[in-house]
């Protein structure tokens, strides 16, 4: 019933499938996946991150009227979310998750982006109940791997590759041609960083 929350705030959705929607956002600290390009590395160390009971957090997503609540880190699945998502559900708040995949599923979501690092790969059974597929391209080997992450993923799995911020301007075109090229991926942009939003 305890989480170790960097931030929690009410905002626009910048990435992914869900775009552009209302969402309270939920940033646990705690990760050792260790992307060197991680633009949230002050979610790293859980301790330094107050241990926030969900009750409370709760109420700040009633306060905001959310009707969805996106949790993320850091990595989120680090902890055991089933508590966390018991009240939302009881509150009738749309539960999304954002994991590498590397530690095991708890809670339950009504969507989970999956968007899987090389460093620590997610576990084989993450892959089926992904409901989207964000691969972060950071080189052009990044398009390969992509493909590699896709082949193992469900049919129904909404598949994007979104630029790497700090090269979004190298990347973007390239990213453009091979969606071109192969037009079941979809771009993913972060939206919220053009948009100055949180």
């Amino acid at each position: 019933m305890l989480l170790p929350v960097m931030e929690e705030f009410y905002t626009i959705q910048g990435e992914g499938h869900n775009t552009g929607k209302a969402a309270h956002f939920i940033r646990i600290g705690g990760c050792d996946v260790g992307c060197h390009w991680c633009d949230v590395k002050e979610s790293w160390d859980a301790n330094v991150h107050p241990l926030t009971p969900v009750s409370e957090l709760l109420v700040k997503v009633k306060e905001s009227k959310a009707n969805s609540v996106v949790v993320t880190g850091g990595e989120p699945l680090i902890y055991n979310l089933d508590a966390l998502c018991r009240e939302l559900k009881k509150a009738v708040i749309l539960t999304f998750i954002e994991t590498s995949g590397a530690y095991p599923l708890s809670g339950q979501w009504d969507w989970i982006c999956l968007s899987p690092k090389k460093t620590m790969k997610p576990l084989p059974e993450i892959y089926q109940k992904a409901h989207e597929l964000k691969v972060i391209v950071y080189n052009k080997h990044d398009f390969v791997w992509a493909e590699e992450e896709a082949a193992k993923v469900g049919n129904s799995c909404y598949l994007f590759l979104q630029p790497e911020w700090s090269k979004h301007e190298e990347l973007t075109p390239l990213i453009v041609d091979y969606v071109k090229s192969n037009p079941r991926w979809i771009i993913s942009l972060q939206s919220h960083k053009y948009m100055n939003v949180p």
